[in-house]
């Protein structure tokens, strides 16, 4: 799919931009690699990485907000990866207009970059925030996702844009298991836990590069790709770190859910269950059922897919094992 083509990733320099670009060059020969973020000091960490890539990989130096160095930097493209974005919660809370102005106008400028360079397919990452949102960020993500999922309008044949949803990342920066690492580790006998029946779901960054790949290799324009994911229990997390220890519950923060959900009672009637994941197909008079990809099959009409009620749930012990693989931040 990828060979001979060339990439574009948005926020490429982060964890889930650093795995993916490791993912392609592993899996495919494309003709070049764009990695397109701000941080200069991590281009220059991952282009000192990456050093006998130099014939492949390009780094450039830009924001999403940026409306023409984006366009020009998108020329020539054939996928584009949009994984830029104001990520952290509280961030977002106490600067509502920055969050705009990146998830949101940003997402606006990667569409019409997109569309005006000709891209095969765009496929922008999600999250479970997006869906029945309480903060500010998931508010922003469900606008960016509506957008993207609009883009589609123009009809088959052009550029087409699809949304990949699935939640926090294990062991990424800001999350629970370096939190609850870090307390472990400084001789801690007690975690905080925001709630003692809060559960989550389990992804690796390799498990959401797998489904974008998906996405980018077979979308007709318009789903969302949801993944297929076990869930956990975050009091058994915590047993799992710290065997033994004592759990005080802190309450929840501004802006955050008991329970992930990824797909929504109202959704369920237009989502289709495959082997590996969901896909979410969209309710516009564009979308046609021409469209739907071959070899799912309908959920329930009732359907919720949640980290509450998920049948699939990680043991303390499964996730003792699944821990071994999560670096240390």
């Amino acid at each position: 799919m990828l060979n001979g083509k060339v990439v574009f990733i948005t926020g490429g320099t982060g964890s889930f931009g650093n795995c993916f670009v490791d993912q392609v060059l592993a899996r495919y020969r494309p003709e070049r690699l764009i990695v397109y973020s701000r941080d200069e000091f991590k281009q220059f960490q991952m282009r000192s990485r990456l050093a006998k890539y130099d014939g492949v990989m390009r780094y450039v130096i830009g924001d999403v907000r940026d409306a023409d160095r984006l366009s020009r930097a998108m020329r020539g493209a054939d996928y584009v990866v949009h994984a830029a974005a104001l990520k952290q919660v509280p961030a977002c809370e106490y600067n509502p207009e920055e969050a705009v102005r990146t998830n949101i106008h940003g997402a606006m400028h990667v569409i019409e970059a997109a569309l005006d360079a000709g891209v095969k397919r765009v496929a922008a990452l999600s999250t479970d925030k997006a869906v029945n949102p309480v903060s500010l960020y998931g508010g922003t993500k469900l606008v960016s996702d509506k957008l993207f999922i609009a883009a589609n309008a123009g009809g088959p044949g052009g550029t087409r844009f699809s949304v990949v949803r699935y939640g926090n990342v294990a062991g990424s920066r800001g999350s629970v298991i370096p939190r609850f690492r870090a307390l472990a580790a400084s001789g801690a006998a007690e975690l905080p836990i925001t709630g003692l029946e809060m559960t989550r779901f389990w992804i690796s960054l390799e498990e959401g590069v797998e489904l974008v790949l998906r996405a980018l290799g077979s979308s007709a324009g318009g789903e969302t790709f949801v993944a297929k994911l076990p869930s956990f229990k975050v009091t058994d997390l915590a047993e799992a770190v710290l065997p033994g220890c004592a759990k005080r519950e802190v309450g929840l923060r501004e802006g955050e859910k008991l329970h992930e959900v990824m797909i929504t009672r109202e959704d369920a009637p237009h989502t289709l269950e495959y082997q590996g994941h969901f896909v979410i197909y969209p309710r516009l008079s564009w979308w046609t059922p021409e469209r739907v990809l071959p070899g799912g099959r309908p959920v329930p009409r009732d359907f919720v897919y949640s980290s509450g009620t998920n049948e699939s749930r990680l043991t303390v012990e499964e996730l003792r094992q699944r821990l071994r693989s999560v670096p240390e931040c």
